[in-house]
């Protein structure tokens, strides 16, 4: 009996690992054009983009079409250091 429930308990959390594997995580990411600060000092100058401007730039990825669509923000984004900054980043920002 012992044996059995041995195999019972591994085989439900080999279902719970593959489960967990397979499901895709869906993070939340506030979009808030502040969080791209760390960015400011490459797009305002031919710099190097940082590690943590690149990081914040990806999590901001899903953000950026919004950005395109505000109308204060869209010269920012269409700029060329921006496209410069994102291009470094391997961010694509087609809408």
């Amino acid at each position: 009996m012992a044996k059995y429930m041995a195999t019972l308990t591994l085989l439900a959390l080999v279902v719970v690992a593959t489960l967990l594997a397979v499901t895709p995580s869906t993070e939340a990411v506030t979009c808030s054009p502040v969080q791209l600060s760390p960015c400011a000092p490459a797009i305002m100058s031919n710099q190097t983009p940082s590690k943590a401007c690149c990081d914040k730039l990806k999590e901001q990825k899903p953000c950026l079409c919004g950005y395109k669509k505000n109308p204060t923000l869209k010269p920012y984004v269409d700029s060329p250091g921006a496209k410069r900054v994102a291009s470094t980043c391997k961010v694509s920002v087609s809408c």
